[in-house]
C-alpha cells in the first residue's frame, strides 16, 4: 500500500492513498496553516479512534454479539506540538455483559494503530533527489 503527500501551498497537502482515496491535510492557523484540513497529529488520533471502533465492531460480529452503538473518544495531550499521550475511552452500550466489555477493552489495545503508537512498528526514512 502506498500513500503520497503533495504540497499544494503553505502547509496544505493533498494526500493520495492507494485505493482511490484523497484527503487534505493542513495545520491550524495558529501555527501558520489555513486549517483547510486536519493536521497530521490529529489524523493520528482519528486513526486510533476509528481503528479501535471498527476492530471492536468486527470482533463483536465474529462473536455474534449485537453491540449496537459504540463510540471511541481519544483525548490527545501535546508537548512541543508532538503528541505525548493518547487517552482512549470506550463508550459501550449498557446491555453488554461484563465479560463482553472486558474482551472488547482487551481487543482495543491490540489493534494496528495502537501497536504503531506503542512503538512496535519500524519506520525508516530515506531521500531521493527527483524532478517533480
Amino acid at each position: 500500500m502506498r500513500v503520497v503527500a503533495r504540497r499544494r501551498e503553505g502547509f496544505l497537502h493533498e494526500v493520495e492513498i492507494e485505493g482511490g482515496h484523497t484527503i487534505v491535510v493542513d495545520e491550524p492557523v495558529s501555527v501558520g496553516g489555513t486549517d483547510a484540513g486536519p493536521s497530521p497529529t490529529r489524523l493520528v488520533a482519528a486513526s486510533l479512534a476509528s481503528c479501535v471502533a471498527v476492530t471492536m465492531e468486527m470482533y463483536a460480529a465474529r462473536k455474534g454479539w449485537e453491540i449496537g452503538a459504540v463510540e471511541v473518544d481519544v483525548d490527545v495531550s501535546y508537548e512541543d506540538f508532538a503528541p505525548r499521550s493518547f487517552a482512549v475511552t470506550l463508550r459501550l452500550p449498557v446491555g453488554l455483559s461484563e465479560e463482553q466489555r472486558q474482551q472488547l477493552t482487551v481487543i482495543a489495545t491490540k489493534r494496528p494503530v495502537h501497536r504503531v503508537l506503542a512503538g512496535e512498528t519500524q519506520v525508516t526514512v530515506s531521500d531521493r533527489v527527483e524532478t517533480l
